[in-house]
């Protein structure tokens, strides 16, 4: 283990077999696109709901909220995130399916969806 001041998501987690965050939407954007399982440990806010959403696309294990952290709870969590091959292989295809959207494309069709909408 290393640990770094800074370094942004984006370079860092396809570099590795597995990502550990809190589970806020930009760190699990950047951890699904990266097409590596997730173990998030959620303690505030939204952090939950993005954990359960990982875990229920199949790209990591069930979250393990802070509260209840301890060593062997996140052992348990990240050796199934790198040896699952179900949950290596459907994090890799999430991120894919991620990677390959046009996000400004569909953005734009959003827009003029909603603005056409006179409801």
């Amino acid at each position: 283990m290393q640990v770094i001041e800074s370094v942004p998501h984006e370079w860092l987690f396809p570099r590795t077999k597995a990502v550990v965050h809190h589970g806020g939407a930009g760190a699990t954007a950047a951890g699904l696109c990266a097409g590596v399982p997730n173990v998030v440990v959620p303690f505030f806010g939204d952090q939950p709901f993005w954990g359960w959403r990982v875990a229920a696309l199949g790209a990591g294990p069930t979250p393990v909220p802070l509260q209840s952290l301890t060593a062997e709870r996140l052992t348990a969590a990240i050796e199934r995130a790198v040896t699952d091959p179900a949950m290596r292989a459907r994090a890799a295809e999430v991120g894919a399916r991620l990677r390959a959207e046009d996000g400004v494309s569909n953005t734009v069709t959003l827009i003029r969806c909603v603005g056409n909408d006179k409801g």
